[in-house]
């Protein structure tokens, strides 16, 4: 058995565990294999394994590495984990199901008009930007219902929200504050947690779980 496939099998016995203390064993969230700067080579056996879910940071290393193999496995879903640039929307929603890091009204106006020219509706969460970083992307947690409503005005399919805490913070606070934003807006999905604190983002309810370094080892 692959090494990869050894790593994803252990990660899942450590989430059903501690979905088991919190007493919620039926919850199943999903695990996103951040494939980003990894060859395919190194991916094909989570695919042949029957893991479906991977996250991309860059448009045209997606495109590059995934066109060819979606087009062979239809149950393939491709998450944008990173930022996505206005000129690079054309050819995220040809490659991506879902978007995670929506992050302003001209983004929005863009992603909505490509998608009527494609005729496909991708799965977005807003990126919320908890820490106020100037070196990350979101929104401020105070315009969420605003932009929320201006996403919906779009007919965008928002699913939920999305944060990356501040590294070398108990990102506790975070997930927390993010469980009661998510109700703000009526909206389940959070997408939040990754390698490092993936299972104390279950605690906080989050249903996407972005984990990498954890899965295919670190990265050159």
């Amino acid at each position: 058995m692959h090494k990869t496939v050894q790593n994803l099998i252990s990660i899942q016995s450590a989430i059903k565990s501690k979905l088991l203390s919190l007493k919620e064993k039926n919850r199943i969230p999903k695990i996103i294999a951040v494939s980003k700067t990894f060859k395919i080579d190194h991916i094909l056996p989570l695919i042949d394994y029957g893991h479906i879910d991977y996250g991309e940071n860059k448009v045209q290393e997606a495109l590059e590495k995934w066109a060819d193999i979606k087009k062979k496995n239809d149950k393939i879903k491709l998450h944008l984990i990173g930022k996505l640039q206005t000129n690079k929307v054309k050819y995220a929603v040809k490659i991506f199901d879902y978007i995670h890091s929506l992050d302003s009204e001209k983004l929005a106006k863009k992603i909505a008009e490509e998608q009527k020219k494609c005729g496909v509706s991708l799965k977005i969460f807003i990126q919320i930007n908890l820490g106020l970083e100037t070196q990350k992307s979101g929104i401020a947690k105070e315009n969420l219902i605003n932009f929320y409503n201006f996403c919906k005005k779009l007919d965008l399919n928002i699913v939920g929200i999305m944060c990356i805490p501040p590294y070398n913070e108990d990102s506790s606070k975070y997930f927390s504050e993010m469980s009661e934003l998510s109700k703000t807006i009526d909206q389940k999905e959070l997408s939040m947690g990754m390698s490092a604190d993936y299972l104390n983002a279950l605690k906080y309810n989050s249903t996407f779980l972005r984990i990498g370094s954890n899965i295919f080892g670190s990265r050159s």
